[in-house]
């Protein structure tokens, strides 16, 4: 099956960009593009694309509200592209597949491309042994079980299952996950509201645990608790949320 490709951009450089990266492979056929966000929806509905790269700063209707605004069946996947990564978190509420960061690499954009193949595939799949004749509901793209961060001058999904404890640094928010520690500008309070309460658990006013990642919680010399992640960390538990801690972990009291 050839790729179904819409290419939008009000940047004539930047969509000439992205037709000489698809030219790299021959199962992706472009059958349309738009400079404007009123053209990209035009487009859409007339070339019914089951991809679409998609900018995001561009006059009039946005790309933002372009991705919001479509209503076609088969809904088309979504790759953003751009020069901006502090609309990452808003792509990603659109359930768009991935967030390329201009100037498009040649290799980051054939990871897109392979990512979108995947989804194809397994939509297909999908309908194949559900008998279904038409594809009447969304492609599947990333979902919050996911963080956008940027890492290396690029932007990557981060999955939640990954991060073990998640830490208030000012006006930042740091996602560890052993190996590394990732930065995102936002308040753990906005970042709680997207976990879910049952996998992880505010222990301090400033610290948010996954449970997988609990080894047991101990008393510090000077009376205070901590709980010990499975990896050695040592964090703060605070008395105010010992009762929630107690409750998800599926026992009594943590004793001391």
């Amino acid at each position: 099956m050839n790729i179904r490709t819409v290419i939008v951009d009000d940047e004539p450089l930047a969509r000439e960009r992205l037709r000489q990266l698809l030219d790299d492979h021959r199962d992706v056929e472009l059958v349309g593009e738009a400079a404007s966000g009123d053209e990209a929806l035009a487009v859409i509905e007339a070339r019914r694309p089951h991809l679409v790269f998609l900018d995001i700063h561009m006059p009039g209707v946005d790309g933002i509200a372009v991705a919001r605004e479509v209503r076609e069946r088969p809904l088309p996947l979504v790759v953003f592209v751009t020069a901006y990564d502090e609309h990452a978190c808003e792509a990603f509420d659109t359930h768009a597949l991935d967030y390329l960061l201009k100037p498009v690499e040649r290799e980051r954009f054939a990871e897109a491309l392979d990512r979108a193949r995947e989804a194809l595939e397994l939509k297909e799949l999908a309908f194949e042994r559900r008998g279904v004749a038409d594809a009447s509901v969304p492609l599947a793209g990333p979902k919050r079980d996911r963080f956008a961060v940027r890492s290396g001058g690029r932007i990557v999904f981060l999955r939640l299952a990954d991060v073990r404890w998640v830490d208030a640094a000012g006006n930042y928010v740091r996602l560890h996950t052993g190996e590394e520690t990732h930065v995102v500008r936002s308040t753990l309070g906005a970042v709680e509201a997207w976990l879910d309460p049952e996998q992880f658990v505010r222990v301090h006013r400033s610290i948010i645990v996954n449970l997988d990642w609990v080894s047991e919680v101990r008393p510090w010399p000077n009376g205070e608790l901590a709980v010990v992640l499975r990896d050695g960390s040592n964090l703060n538990l605070s008395r105010t949320y010992r009762h929630r801690l107690d409750e998800l972990l599926g026992r009594g009291p943590c004793r001391a």
